[in-house]
């Protein structure tokens, strides 16, 4: 059974997530992506508020595709998540309670998500259809000259999610990574 949870997250329900864990998301989530990250860390590098405040808020890295009439948003899917991993542990230290995206994560984002109490959602990649229909509504809060990739307000209901990474350091890649490898010796020692 997935468990619910309503962004902005709350720092003492985030402790009791587990690397594995499935989540039905609902609540505000902020869309972020490449430029917007160099541009979100060059504000904080030069000391210079942030056009929005991400503390305690959740970024998905995604553009949303331009609304079809009588939707909220267009399709939305997660990006590739690694290449946001130069600006996350600044990000992280900022404040930002957790990220959506997909794939692994380096070494150092895999600490500082541990070390600022935070999580990395995984979102499924080929449902961004599916995920556009979590949506309920969408306003850019800020750098709209970036188009797809100006940050976004969206109000989601009940976005599916995997917990990737937990505020403990659990990281269910690698976890799946060493049971298939425990599965796949296991198999090699029943042949011999």
């Amino acid at each position: 059974m997935p468990i619910a949870l309503t962004s902005p997250l709350n720092r003492e329900v985030l402790l009791t997530l587990r690397a594995g864990d499935s989540v039905l998301l609902s609540g505000v989530v902020y869309t972020a992506r490449d430029a917007a990250h160099a541009r979100l860390s060059a504000a904080l590098a030069a000391g210079e508020p942030l056009p929005v405040d991400l503390r305690g808020q959740t970024v998905f890295y995604a553009g949303p595709a331009p609304t079809p009439p009588g939707r909220a948003c267009g399709a939305i899917g997660p990006t590739t998540s690694v290449r946001m991993d130069a600006f996350t542990p600044q990000l992280l230290r900022y404040g930002m309670a957790a990220a959506i995206g997909k794939g692994e994560r380096g070494s150092a984002v895999r600490r500082a998500f541990a070390e600022c109490g935070a999580v990395y959602f995984a979102a499924v990649a080929g449902c961004a259809a599916y995920m556009a229909a979590c949506v309920t509504d969408v306003e850019v809060v800020a750098y709209a000259d970036l188009g797809t990739e100006s940050i976004k307000r969206l109000h989601v209901r009940d976005l599916p999610l995997t917990v990737a990474i937990d505020t403990q350091g659990g990281d269910f890649y690698r976890a799946g990574q060493a049971r298939y490898l425990q599965s796949a010796a296991d198999g090699e020692q029943k042949v011999e």
